[in-house]
């Protein structure tokens, strides 16, 4: 059966870059992939899709278009991809939220769901402040929701209010979490904070993910790591990763903290006290 898969996090975290990377990985173990692109921004699909920029829904309802079909909005991928950005508003101008609701409508319509594909990932704007972006996970949608988090304070703490909204909807739909991919720019600093983060929260970390510049490399010419350099060392763990997801699937509902709780918590897990002396402006 296709498993629908949502991944969150904090804006700049790297989403993106991991959702893309996975689904490389997944197809390159000849699995088929959905990938949607849940963000005004229409980038989630960039590393894939053969032409650049791509055509989102949106953009096609501003048209005046009406009536569309599945080929009108699904872009090719690369093998055993395909790829749907819906895009958004002119910045400054509406509602990105309600365009992913208008998404879900138009993909019911098409009958895309129907279609056989191994999975289903949607990459999801930031923190879930918007019940719009909460579709996904709030209509049932995604099954399972990842949330793709670094060891920085900011992180932590929208990886935490990801978590509350998807103990929200867990009581009332059969969506669960997945449990936390960590993208850290430095393993040995970040992997204790983001242990005791994940444990505190009734959580688990999936996968451990080191920068490389590899993927730097990859990016500027929009390609995953498995399609730039297959031979490379970092080529193999987005491989370990697709084999994590697919094979040790452990759903769950999380326990996330209040907003006090989580200010306390990480003022303990940085070793912060309001009594320690600030330092001095050079």
């Amino acid at each position: 059966m296709s498993r629908s898969l949502a991944f969150y996090g904090k804006g700049g975290v790297g989403k993106s870059t991991v959702v893309s990377n996975l689904t490389s990985a997944l197809s390159h173990k000849g699995r088929t992939v959905l990938q949607v692109g849940c963000d005004p921004k229409r980038d989630s699909s960039r590393n894939l899709i053969k032409v650049f920029p791509p055509t989102t829904l949106m953009e096609l309802l501003a048209e005046g278009k009406r009536g569309l079909d599945p080929e009108d909005i699904i872009m090719d991928g690369g093998e055993n991809v395909d790829c749907i950005e819906v895009g958004g508003p002119k910045p400054g101008v509406g509602c990105a939220g309600r365009g992913l609701g208008r998404l879900f409508e138009e993909l019911e319509e098409m009958e895309i769901f129907e279609r056989d594909y191994d999975y289903v990932f949607y990459d999801v704007l930031g923190d879930v402040v918007c019940g719009g972006f909460a579709v996904p996970m709030r209509s049932g949608y995604a099954e399972e929701v990842y949330i793709v988090t670094s060891g920085e304070f900011m992180s932590l703490y929208a990886a935490n209010n990801i978590a509350r909204g998807i103990r929200n909807y867990a009581e009332d739909g059969d969506v669960r979490m997945g449990g936390l991919i960590a993208n850290v720019k430095d393993l040995e600093y970040d992997r204790d904070l983001i242990e005791k983060f994940a444990a505190r929260i009734g959580t688990h970390v999936v996968y451990y993910l080191e920068w490389n510049r590899v993927v730097y490399e990859a990016e500027r010419r929009r390609r995953t790591v498995l399609r730039y350099k297959p031979e490379h060392e970092f080529a193999h763990e987005w491989l370990k990763l697709a084999e994590r997801i697919e094979k040790d699937p452990r759903p769950h509902i999380p326990t996330p903290m209040t907003d006090r709780e989580l200010d306390v918590f990480l003022e303990e897990l940085f070793g912060f006290s309001e009594a320690a002396p600030l330092a001095a402006c050079p």
